[in-house]
């Protein structure tokens, strides 16, 4: 009767688990959905910094291109980022949550416990990496330009790079986009909750300490992951051309900015800004919706 009882505890915990598990990734998706109304308001802006990242113009000259291009074609390129932003965060606060239980029940660890949720971090943005660089990729040849002509529709960018192998086809720069995400993912994980508590402490209400958490972190983390963007975008916008490995890529692009820091960050400001206002909003909902499933 007691191993009854003890059984029936542990399938209602483990029921209790799913449940929490589930609403992080229904809270993550939510979020995310809701925050892809910036993603929309703000592609051509997006598709501006792109072109000074993959040409290092000047904000007037990237605009000059895309206003002799067309309105036709200011959107082309926006339904992987909206596809990619919609499933990124549902995998990203699941997934780093599911983890974070699983690390949990370690009676010994030797990571200490305010460590683990930057860990568990670490963990989705390696899954993050694995799943979404193929979006990334489909995306930057979308919005490179030359690749009009060449490859004018979804269907025969899909159909080419599914013809080649997977280090030149879907996963080019998956190695700085694993860098990018885990770090990205971990610090962002490791930062909220002691970032959100501090401001609370100083008599925040909890939706403007979310916000300003979400703020701060892309702040912090964009900053120096930024120059990896613009590695991977550089990267991953080439179809034909040979394949280049990631140091041959970072000296060219290094040599093509002039060995100079400040034309790397070209529109750096823009992508930061963007970012910054996409997590505040996508923080804030996360952590309302987690407070009032409570």
């Amino acid at each position: 009767m007691g191993s009854i009882s003890h059984r029936n505890q542990e399938d209602a915990l483990e029921s209790a688990d799913s449940t929490v598990w589930f609403r992080s990734y229904l809270h993550g998706g939510t979020s995310s959905l809701i925050s892809t109304l910036t993603t929309v308001i703000t592609f051509p802006l997006y598709k501006t910094v792109f072109r000074q990242q993959l040409h290092s113009t000047l904000v007037r000259e990237a605009v000059a291109q895309l206003r002799k291009e067309g309105l036709a074609k200011l959107y082309r390129g926006v339904v992987p980022p909206l596809l990619m932003r919609s499933l990124n965060g549902t995998l990203l606060f699941g997934l780093q949550d599911t983890f974070l239980q699983q690390l949990s029940l370690w009676d010994t660890s030797p990571v200490p416990s305010g460590a683990l949720p930057a860990l568990a971090g670490l963990g989705a943005g390696v899954v993050e990496a694995v799943l979404f660089t193929p979006f990334e990729r489909v995306q930057n040849v979308l919005q490179n330009s030359k690749n009009d002509s060449s490859l004018p529709t979804l269907r025969s960018i899909l159909r080419k790079l599914a013809s080649s192998p997977l280090a030149s086809g879907y996963y080019t720069a998956f190695l700085p986009i694993l860098v990018r995400n885990a770090l990205g993912s971990s610090l962002y994980f490791g930062l909220k909750n002691p970032m959100s508590d501090t401001l609370r402490a100083f008599g925040c209400s909890p939706v403007a300490s979310s916000f300003i958490t979400g703020v701060l972190n892309s702040m912090v983390i964009s900053l120096p992951l930024y120059p990896l963007s613009v590695l991977v975008a550089n990267m991953q916008a080439q179809v034909d051309g040979g394949v280049r490995g990631v140091k041959d890529s970072w000296q060219q692009l290094w040599a093509a900015r002039q060995r100079r820091l400040v034309l790397l960050y070209r529109g750096g400001s823009l992508v930061i800004f963007r970012s910054c206002v996409t997590w505040g909003i996508t923080t804030a909902i996360y952590d309302q919706l987690k407070r009032h499933s409570r």
